[in-house]
Protein backbone atom coordinates (compact mmCIF):
# COMPACT_ATOMS: atom_id res chain seq x y z
CA UNK A 1 0.00 0.00 0.00
CA UNK A 2 1.33 3.40 -0.97
CA UNK A 3 1.99 5.78 1.93
CA UNK A 4 0.09 9.05 1.99
CA UNK A 5 1.96 12.03 0.62
CA UNK A 6 4.11 13.65 3.30
CA UNK A 7 3.73 10.73 5.72
CA UNK A 8 6.95 9.35 7.12
CA UNK A 9 7.68 5.66 6.72
CA UNK A 10 10.13 5.68 9.62
CA UNK A 11 8.64 4.73 13.02
CA UNK A 12 11.35 6.74 14.78
CA UNK A 13 9.54 9.93 13.73
CA UNK A 14 6.47 8.89 15.67
CA UNK A 15 8.60 8.08 18.68
CA UNK A 16 10.28 11.47 18.47
CA UNK A 17 6.89 13.19 18.36
CA UNK A 18 5.94 11.57 21.66
CA UNK A 19 9.05 12.81 23.44
CA UNK A 20 8.75 16.02 25.49
CA UNK A 21 10.65 18.97 24.13
CA UNK A 22 14.06 19.27 25.78
CA UNK A 23 16.17 22.43 25.45
CA UNK A 24 19.45 21.86 23.69
CA UNK A 25 22.59 21.45 25.77
CA UNK A 26 23.98 24.73 24.45
CA UNK A 27 20.85 26.61 25.52
CA UNK A 28 20.98 25.08 28.99
CA UNK A 29 24.62 26.10 29.36
CA UNK A 30 23.67 29.61 28.24
CA UNK A 31 20.83 29.70 30.80
CA UNK A 32 23.19 28.49 33.53
CA UNK A 33 25.83 31.08 32.66
CA UNK A 34 23.29 33.91 32.37
CA UNK A 35 21.72 33.18 35.76
CA UNK A 36 25.14 32.90 37.40
CA UNK A 37 26.46 36.11 35.82
CA UNK A 38 23.35 38.16 36.61
CA UNK A 39 23.05 36.98 40.22
CA UNK A 40 26.79 37.45 40.80
CA UNK A 41 26.66 40.98 39.37
CA UNK A 42 23.72 41.88 41.62
CA UNK A 43 25.52 40.52 44.69
CA UNK A 44 28.77 42.37 44.01
CA UNK A 45 27.01 45.61 43.11
CA UNK A 46 24.79 45.64 46.19
CA UNK A 47 27.79 44.96 48.43
CA UNK A 48 29.74 47.86 46.94
CA UNK A 49 26.76 50.18 47.42
CA UNK A 50 26.25 48.94 50.98
CA UNK A 51 29.88 49.57 51.92
CA UNK A 52 29.77 53.12 50.56
CA UNK A 53 26.30 54.13 51.76
CA UNK A 54 25.82 52.28 55.05
CA UNK A 55 29.17 52.76 56.77
CA UNK A 56 28.69 54.29 60.25
CA UNK A 57 24.93 54.65 59.72
CA UNK A 58 23.70 51.87 61.96
CA UNK A 59 20.35 50.34 60.99
CA UNK A 60 18.35 51.90 58.15
CA UNK A 61 14.70 50.85 58.33
CA UNK A 62 13.04 50.35 54.94
CA UNK A 63 9.77 48.65 55.90
CA UNK A 64 9.21 49.80 59.45
CA UNK A 65 10.80 47.45 61.98
CA UNK A 66 10.27 44.40 59.73
CA UNK A 67 13.02 44.91 57.16
CA UNK A 68 16.05 47.15 56.95
CA UNK A 69 19.74 47.51 56.15
CA UNK A 70 22.60 47.11 58.60
CA UNK A 71 26.21 46.74 57.46
CA UNK A 72 28.42 44.14 59.14
CA UNK A 73 31.61 42.25 58.20
CA UNK A 74 31.22 38.51 58.54
CA UNK A 75 34.35 36.30 58.78
CA UNK A 76 32.26 33.11 58.69
CA UNK A 77 29.81 31.35 56.43
CA UNK A 78 26.18 32.14 55.66
CA UNK A 79 24.28 33.73 58.55
CA UNK A 80 27.55 34.33 60.48
CA UNK A 81 28.28 30.66 61.17
CA UNK A 82 31.83 29.25 61.38
CA UNK A 83 33.49 32.59 62.09
CA UNK A 84 36.68 30.88 63.31
CA UNK A 85 37.27 28.99 60.06
CA UNK A 86 37.56 31.72 57.42
CA UNK A 87 40.55 30.12 55.64
CA UNK A 88 38.94 26.69 55.53
CA UNK A 89 35.71 28.20 54.23
CA UNK A 90 37.63 29.94 51.46
CA UNK A 91 39.19 26.64 50.36
CA UNK A 92 35.81 24.90 50.46
CA UNK A 93 34.31 27.71 48.37
CA UNK A 94 37.02 27.28 45.72
CA UNK A 95 36.33 23.55 45.60
CA UNK A 96 32.58 24.19 45.39
CA UNK A 97 33.01 26.53 42.41
CA UNK A 98 35.05 23.89 40.57
CA UNK A 99 32.50 21.17 41.35
CA UNK A 100 29.57 23.27 40.12
CA UNK A 101 31.39 24.08 36.87
CA UNK A 102 32.20 20.41 36.36
CA UNK A 103 28.64 19.23 37.06
CA UNK A 104 27.19 21.88 34.74
CA UNK A 105 28.74 20.00 31.78
CA UNK A 106 26.01 17.36 32.21
CA UNK A 107 23.06 19.75 32.24
CA UNK A 108 19.86 18.31 30.78
CA UNK A 109 17.24 20.24 32.76
CA UNK A 110 16.31 23.93 32.83
CA UNK A 111 15.52 23.80 36.55
CA UNK A 112 18.95 22.34 37.25
CA UNK A 113 20.52 25.05 35.07
CA UNK A 114 18.87 27.77 37.18
CA UNK A 115 19.74 25.99 40.44
CA UNK A 116 23.41 25.54 39.58
CA UNK A 117 23.62 29.09 38.23
CA UNK A 118 22.30 30.49 41.51
CA UNK A 119 24.59 28.21 43.51
CA UNK A 120 27.65 29.29 41.53
CA UNK A 121 26.74 32.97 41.90
CA UNK A 122 26.23 32.66 45.66
CA UNK A 123 29.42 30.74 46.35
CA UNK A 124 31.49 32.94 44.02
CA UNK A 125 30.00 36.13 45.46
CA UNK A 126 31.04 35.36 49.03
CA UNK A 127 34.34 33.89 47.82
CA UNK A 128 35.13 37.21 46.12
CA UNK A 129 34.85 38.95 49.48
CA UNK A 130 37.11 36.39 51.14
CA UNK A 131 39.73 36.82 48.44
CA UNK A 132 39.79 40.60 48.06
CA UNK A 133 38.48 42.23 51.23
CA UNK A 134 40.26 42.93 54.50
CA UNK A 135 42.09 41.59 56.41
CA UNK A 136 43.66 39.75 53.46
CA UNK A 137 43.40 37.06 50.75
CA UNK A 138 41.57 33.90 51.86
CA UNK A 139 40.80 35.67 55.16
CA UNK A 140 38.58 38.49 53.93
CA UNK A 141 35.31 39.25 55.71
CA UNK A 142 32.06 38.91 53.79
CA UNK A 143 29.81 41.98 53.52
CA UNK A 144 26.31 41.38 54.96
CA UNK A 145 23.66 44.09 55.07
CA UNK A 146 20.10 42.72 54.72
CA UNK A 147 18.29 42.58 58.04
CA UNK A 148 15.07 41.01 59.30
CA UNK A 149 14.18 41.14 63.00
CA UNK A 150 15.31 38.11 65.00
CA UNK A 151 17.23 36.78 61.97
CA UNK A 152 20.95 36.79 61.11
CA UNK A 153 22.03 39.56 58.73
CA UNK A 154 22.69 38.23 55.22
CA UNK A 155 23.38 39.26 51.62
CA UNK A 156 22.27 38.48 48.06
CA UNK A 157 24.79 35.63 47.75
CA UNK A 158 23.21 33.92 50.78
CA UNK A 159 19.80 34.26 49.13
CA UNK A 160 21.13 32.65 45.94
CA UNK A 161 22.62 29.72 47.84
CA UNK A 162 19.37 29.08 49.71
CA UNK A 163 17.23 29.42 46.57
CA UNK A 164 19.54 26.94 44.82
CA UNK A 165 19.20 24.53 47.75
CA UNK A 166 15.40 24.67 47.48
CA UNK A 167 15.47 23.96 43.72
CA UNK A 168 17.93 21.10 44.20
CA UNK A 169 15.68 19.54 46.85
CA UNK A 170 12.68 19.91 44.54
CA UNK A 171 14.52 18.14 41.73
CA UNK A 172 15.67 15.41 44.11
CA UNK A 173 12.10 14.84 45.30
CA UNK A 174 10.92 14.70 41.69
CA UNK A 175 13.68 12.21 40.99
CA UNK A 176 15.23 14.23 38.17
CA UNK A 177 19.01 14.22 37.86
CA UNK A 178 21.27 16.93 36.50
CA UNK A 179 21.22 15.29 33.06
CA UNK A 180 17.41 15.36 32.96
CA UNK A 181 16.94 11.64 33.58
CA UNK A 182 14.45 10.44 36.14
CA UNK A 183 15.77 8.18 38.88
CA UNK A 184 14.88 4.47 38.54
CA UNK A 185 14.18 4.99 34.84
CA UNK A 186 17.13 3.17 33.32
CA UNK A 187 15.36 2.58 29.99
CA UNK A 188 14.62 6.27 29.45
CA UNK A 189 16.73 7.97 26.80
CA UNK A 190 19.20 10.58 28.04
CA UNK A 191 18.33 14.22 27.76
CA UNK A 192 19.89 14.56 24.34
CA UNK A 193 19.86 17.96 22.79
CA UNK A 194 16.80 18.88 20.76
CA UNK A 195 19.10 19.97 17.96
CA UNK A 196 20.60 16.48 17.69
CA UNK A 197 17.17 14.83 17.57
CA UNK A 198 15.98 17.33 14.97
CA UNK A 199 19.02 16.54 12.81
CA UNK A 200 18.34 12.80 13.12
CA UNK A 201 14.68 13.22 12.21
CA UNK A 202 15.59 15.45 9.26
CA UNK A 203 18.04 12.79 8.02
CA UNK A 204 15.35 10.11 8.39
CA UNK A 205 12.83 12.17 6.41
CA UNK A 206 15.43 12.83 3.71
CA UNK A 207 16.14 9.09 3.44
CA UNK A 208 12.39 8.37 3.23
CA UNK A 209 11.89 10.90 0.44
CA UNK A 210 14.89 9.51 -1.42
CA UNK A 211 13.48 5.97 -1.14
CA UNK A 212 10.06 7.15 -2.32
CA UNK A 213 11.56 8.94 -5.30
CA UNK A 214 13.67 5.90 -6.21
CA UNK A 215 10.62 3.64 -6.01
CA UNK A 216 8.56 6.02 -8.14
CA UNK A 217 11.32 6.24 -10.73
CA UNK A 218 11.66 2.45 -10.90
CA UNK A 219 7.88 2.06 -11.25
CA UNK A 220 7.77 4.63 -14.04
CA UNK A 221 10.54 2.89 -15.95
CA UNK A 222 8.81 -0.48 -15.58
CA UNK A 223 5.52 0.98 -16.88
CA UNK A 224 7.32 2.58 -19.82
CA UNK A 225 9.04 -0.70 -20.71
CA UNK A 226 5.73 -2.60 -20.60
CA UNK A 227 4.08 -0.02 -22.82
CA UNK A 228 6.95 -0.28 -25.31
CA UNK A 229 6.72 -4.05 -25.41
CA UNK A 230 2.98 -3.84 -26.13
Amino acid sequence: MQAARGASLNPSDADGADRPAVPSRSRLILLFASVAALAYAIDVTTKVIAVHRLADKGTVDLVGPWFGLHLIRNPGAAFSTGTAYTGALSVLSLVAVCVVLWVSRRLGSAVWAVALGLLLAGVAGNLTDRLFREPGPMRGHVVDFLRFPHWPIFNVADMCINAAAVLIVVQAVRGIGVDGRRAHDDDAPPADSADDRTDDQTDDRTDDRTDDQTTATSTGRQTHDEATDD
